[in-house]
């Protein structure tokens, strides 16, 4: 890492060149350290990258680096109580209540998918998909008047993912006796779409 500092240093001025890192230095020191989205895309720039990236080896190192941020959070629900405390060994009793910003117990949330720090949760009471980012305390309630957005515990499935235009979106895939329904709902947007997927029959148990 000092070496790859030193690099960046004396670049630095404008007629400088940025002199040739080295592949050991940056799969050891740069892609571990990148987000995960963007180690993906680093997969498809040659063989020996994805080799790499691929390996346990990497993944513990990646692992390790996203977990020394300050800003990784742990969410922890209770019965009557919801706490987020920081990561690490020196932060772990330092614990913040929340407040959730629906009316039901905390014990009545259904956490169901997670990206980046936004939740897709569901309500026990009344089965209302919601994103919620519990850090800045902000929430939309994502189910409307066309039943999209409700979630059923024993034939639905739910995923948070980003598109190419950096839009978040939640996935939501509803299994009926006959059809697969699949619908995506941008944040951008604000509006469901319904993506044509195995409508004439369903998937076999």
């Amino acid at each position: 890492m000092k070496k790859l500092k030193g690099y960046l240093y004396s670049a630095s001025d404008s007629n400088t060149k940025l002199p040739d890192l080295g592949p050991d230095l940056i799969m050891s020191e740069i892609l571990p350290r990148l987000p995960a989205k963007c180690v993906g895309r680093a997969k498809k720039v040659c063989k020996e990258w994805l080799s790499c990236i691929s390996s346990k080896e990497f993944v513990m190192m990646h692992c390790r680096h996203m977990c020394k941020g300050s800003r990784q959070k742990i969410l922890s629900i209770g019965q009557e109580s919801c706490f987020i405390s920081s990561t690490g060994v020196d932060l772990v009793d330092e614990k913040t209540m929340i407040t959730l910003p629906f009316h039901v117990r905390p014990s009545d949330v259904w956490i169901l998918s997670s990206l980046n720090g936004l939740l897709c949760v569901c309500l026990r009471n009344t089965f209302e998909m919601l994103i919620w980012n519990p850090l800045i305390r902000s929430c939309i309630n994502i189910s409307d008047s066309k039943s999209y957005g409700f979630f059923k515990i024993y034939s639905d499935a739910v995923g948070l993912y980003i598109d190419s235009s950096n839009d978040y979106r939640v996935l939501h895939i509803k299994r009926g006796r006959f059809t697969v329904d699949v619908m995506a709902y941008s944040r951008r947007t604000s509006h469901w779409k319904r993506i044509p997927f195995l409508q004439k029959k369903a998937l076999p148990y």
